[in-house]
């Protein structure tokens, strides 16, 4: 997954694969409630999921992995034209088919999104360490720290860790002994 094509794919690395990703709860439950049939993909990725947790009539936050509401429309994605004809459900329908090891045009473009929203300079990456910093929980009680920026996170294949944590640390010159 990470053969260096101009250097775009080298940082791009997922956490979890797409069936990690819908067993812990995306989009309200609703990501193939359309435009996208989830016979399309590996079964084993639904199979000990009710249907409400990939398939459900509508957006339910309670289904979300941390109880909150995240993320844009359909519309709102056709409108900021993130949407490519090919994936018309937008990021994660072009990473489950990458994924499963499709090579498409829009693969850079994409990563470039990724790398841009949760990448090691990714806006909202630094956002939620910097915000788990100031609370000075730490990564295991991080949990109810910004939730809505950490469930868009996983909408991305990215979830909080130590190791990134300590890394950003360094990155912002920020040391745990005091002064």
């Amino acid at each position: 997954m990470n053969a260096d094509r101009g250097g775009v794919v080298a940082e791009f690395a997922p956490m979890l694969t797409p069936k990690e990703m819908l067993s812990r709860g995306i989009f309200g439950g609703t990501y193939f409630s359309q435009l996208v049939d989830p016979a399309d993909f590996p079964s084993d990725w639904f199979d000990v999921l009710e249907g409400d947790m990939y398939c459900a009539d509508r957006y339910r936050a309670d289904l979300n992995h941390f109880k909150v509401r995240s993320g844009q429309s359909q519309q709102e994605w056709e409108a900021s034209g993130w949407i490519h004809s090919d994936d018309p459900r937008g990021w994660f329908e072009w990473y489950c088919k990458y994924h499963l090891g499709r090579r498409h045009g829009d693969d850079d473009r994409q990563i470039k999104r990724w790398l841009a929203f949760c990448g090691p300079n990714g806006r909202w990456r630094n956002r939620i360490y910097a915000r788990i910093h100031s609370v000075g929980c730490g990564i295991e009680l991080s949990w109810g720290v910004s939730n809505r920026i950490q469930q868009s996170l996983l909408h991305w294949s990215y979830m909080v860790n130590d190791a990134d944590y300590e890394s950003w640390k360094v990155t912002k010159g920020i040391s745990d002994t005091p002064g």
